[in-house]
C-alpha cells in the first residue's frame, strides 16, 4: 500500500512537472497517450446501460480483456441471454464482431457501434491519439485551442481532425483537465460538422502510475439515446496469448 502511495505521488509529480507554459494540440494528445497507455495485462467486468426514448432501458453485461503492448482487446457478452457468447475481438489494426448464433466474425471498423450502444469500438481500444488525429486550424491557420473552464475544472480545450480513414468520427473536440491531461468530455462530428455524440468521462482510476475510465457516458445526439459504461472488477494480470484469438471467442460459445 504504501508502495501504491508513494507511486502514486511520484506519479502526480511527474506530470505537474510536464505543463505546458504555453501548449500545441500536439503536446496534448501526446499527453493524454501518454497517461491512458497501460503498461500491463488487465481484465475487468463492463455494464452498459441504454437509453433509448419508447425503448426503455436496456443492460448488457460483458468480460473485458486488454493488452495494450499489441493493442489488442476482447469483449464477450454474458447477459442478456439474447447476446451471452457474443463479442468483439481487436488484433492490432484488425477488429472483428462474432456472433454466436450463426459462428461467424465480421470485420468492423472503430466505427461500428458495440451491440447496437452509443459507445463505438474505438471506446474500447488504446490506439494513440496522435497517430489517428492531428489539429485543426482556424482560418488564419492558428490552432484552435483555448483555456476555458469545465463546470470549475480548469481544462484546455481544443479541436482536432482526423489523419486516416478509419476513425469513427473526422472531426473531435476535446475539454480536457489542464493538471493532468484526462478527458472530462469530447464531442465527436461527422464529415459536414454535425455533431453526433457527446461523451462525458465521469470517473476515472489509476492503474500503476497509470489511468482508465471506468465511468463514462455516451450520448446519441442524432437519435437522443445514452450509454453509460461502468467498468469494475478490475484485475490487472498477464493474459495468454490464446485469449486475443478467433479460436478462444469461438470456444467460449461452444
Amino acid at each position: 500500500m504504501k508502495k501504491y502511495f508513494l507511486l502514486s505521488i511520484l506519479m502526480m509529480t511527474a506530470l505537474a512537472s510536464t505543463v505546458f507554459a504555453s501548449p500545441k494540440v500536439n503536446d496534448l494528445l501526446k499527453a493524454i497517450d501518454n497517461i491512458t497507455e497501460l503498461k500491463t495485462d488487465g481484465t475487468a467486468q463492463i455494464t452498459m446501460t441504454q437509453q433509448r426514448d419508447k425503448e426503455g432501458v436496456k443492460v448488457w453485461d460483458s468480460i473485458y480483456y486488454r493488452r495494450d503492448k499489441d493493442d489488442s482487446f476482447l469483449i464477450v457478452f454474458t447477459a442478456p441471454e439474447s447476446e451471452k457468447g457474443n463479442g468483439y475481438l481487436k488484433q492490432g489494426d484488425n477488429m472483428w464482431m462474432y456472433k454466436r448464433n450463426t459462428r461467424t466474425f465480421q470485420h468492423i471498423n472503430r466505427d461500428e457501434s458495440i451491440a447496437g450502444t452509443e459507445a463505438k469500438a474505438e471506446d474500447f481500444e488504446n490506439k494513440k491519439l496522435v497517430d489517428l488525429y492531428q489539429p485543426a486550424v482556424d482560418k488564419s491557420g492558428k490552432e484552435i485551442l483555448s483555456e476555458t473552464k469545465l463546470g470549475d475544472v480548469p481544462v484546455y480545450q481544443f479541436e482536432v481532425k482526423s489523419k486516416i480513414e478509419n476513425v469513427a468520427y473526422p472531426k473531435r473536440i476535446y475539454w480536457i483537465r489542464k493538471d493532468n491531461y484526462l478527458p472530462l468530455k469530447v464531442q465527436s462530428f461527422s464529415l459536414n460538422g454535425t455533431l453526433m455524440q457527446t461523451a462525458y468521462f465521469l470517473k476515472y482510476t489509476q492503474i500503476q502510475g497509470k489511468y482508465m475510465f471506468v465511468k463514462a457516458i455516451f450520448i446519441d445526439e442524432f437519435e437522443k439515446a445514452k450509454t453509460i459504461v461502468e467498468i469494475k472488477n478490475i484485475s490487472v494480470r498477464k493474459i495468454e496469448d490464446h485469449i486475443f484469438t478467433k479460436a478462444y471467442l469461438e470456444n467460449l460459445s461452444k
